[in-house]
This record gives structure tokens, sequence and C-alpha cells, in this order.
């Protein structure tokens, strides 16, 4: 069986995929000092509770964190016995091309978002990815990166607020019923979630008319179903989308 993982720079996605589906997945706070003992103690725990066999043979992992993944790498040799493959490292094939300035480090969860996307939706996509920061990647008509935009997350926007201005307090993230608000914490929930809409529908206009063709647009991450309530401009939510592009990382590398 393959374990995939998924270290944001939030949370780290724990998947399980037994090579036809995923048979669960479970989140942890991303953090740096968690040891490889402590990653199994928990995994096995959550398994055995849901029936699991804990045969894992395969391990990929895709991080944002550099300093995570070392830990992930023991958790891999010392109990699964295997060498895991790390998305980003140059040993790792993609299947598709990276077409961004020499020498530019792309995220490794921007990389497995386009192959995930390019393998269910074809070419010519922007994928709007909801995480820590707010990603706009843009998967050429072949399936290769080229670029995109990177700006900052809903929840960071909110905690900077919160923290930069003593008299607003922190909210919770929620599609207002009206945009004109009458108290502090409705103006602030209609500034976050309508601004942020004018964000997307913003941006992603740009990329398409600098793209110069017709592109679909694809929405993962925790908070896309909720911005997709504001907009048509989403052809497809895609909440595990990152999960099913490592799988296909996996196994074009098991094959090569």
């Amino acid at each position: 069986m393959l374990l995939t993982v998924d270290v944001g720079n939030t949370n780290t996605v724990f998947a399980i995929h037994d090579g036809t589906e995923f048979l669960s997945d479970w989140r942890c706070e991303t953090v740096h000092q968690r040891t490889a003992d402590e990653y199994y103690v928990w995994l096995m725990k959550l398994m055995e509770l849901q029936g699991i066999d804990m045969r894992i043979d395969r391990v990929i992992i895709s991080s944002v964190v550099p300093q995570v993944v070392f830990n992930l790498r023991v958790l891999s040799d010392r109990y699964f016995n295997c060498r895991p493959i790390v998305v980003g490292k140059p040993d790792c094939k993609l299947g598709v091309d990276v077409r961004v300035d020499e020498g530019t480090l792309v995220g490794a969860d921007r990389l497995v978002n386009t192959v995930g996307a390019y393998d269910r939706y074809g070419g010519n996509l922007i994928v709007v990815d909801f995480g820590t920061a707010t990603t706009f990647d843009v998967v050429d008509h072949d399936g290769a990166y080229i670029g995109g935009v990177i700006s900052p997350g809903v929840n960071l926007s909110i905690k900077a607020l919160h923290e930069a201005a003593a008299a607003l307090p922190h909210i919770d993230v929620t599609q207002p019923d009206k945009v004109i608000g009458t108290n502090t914490v409705a103006c602030m929930q209609t500034g976050v979630f309508w601004g942020y809409i004018g964000l997307i529908e913003g941006i992603c206009d740009k990329i398409r008319a600098e793209h110069g063709t017709e592109m679909k647009i694809i929405g993962t991450g925790g908070l896309a179903t909720l911005f997709e309530r504001g907009t048509k401009l989403f052809d497809a939510i895609d909440n595990d989308l990152t999960l099913h592009g490592l799988v296909l990382i996996e196994a074009q590398n098991r094959s090569n």
C-alpha cells in the first residue's frame, strides 16, 4: 500500500492508497519537531481504529516545509522499510515540464496539483489552491507548469488584520448575508469574503487575457467549497487534487 504525505505550512495530510482508491486520510498540524516515532504511533492508532492493514511498502512526500522532510524520511525507512519519493528532488520524475525562470524553485504542492489537474481536466487550466497562501497555477495545453500567482491566504489575512488592529476581533470565514455590514464582525466578514471573490475573479481574468486562450478554472484546498458559493468562476472543485497528483507521480517513478 502507498502512503501519501502532503506537508503544508499549516497542516499535514496523510492518506493511504491501496492501488485503486484512497482508504482514508488524516490531518495533523505541521510541527517541525515531530519525530518519526511520534508520526508512526499516531498513524498506527488511526489505521487500527479504521481497520486498515498497516502493510505500507511505498511512500511519497510533497512538502513546502523542508525541515519536516528528514523525520518523514526516517519514518519511511525505519517503519516501512522503503525509500520515499520526495517531490521536487532531482530524482523525482513529474511527467510534465516545468517552464519557469532558470533557478526558480516551485513549491512541491503546486507541481503536484499541476500533475493531478492535467490528468483529470486536460490542459489550459488555472488551479486555485486555498491554503496558507492562495495560489494560482497555470497549466499549459500540454500539461506543463508555466508559472502563476501567489497571494496571502484567507486565514493569514484575517490573522494579520486582527493582530495589526487592536480593536478588530478574530473572525471566522463565512459568506455574509449581505455586502453592507452593520457591525464590526459583519463588516470584516463581508470584506474578507467578497474581497477574496474579487481577487480570485480579477486574477483569473487577467491570466486568461494574458494566456490568450479559453481556460478551465479548478478550485482546491479547504476553503474552495466556501468561495465557490459566491462566484460562477469555477469549472470544478476538487478537494483531493493534491493526493491524486501524488499517486500519479509515485506510479510514474515506480514504472521508470
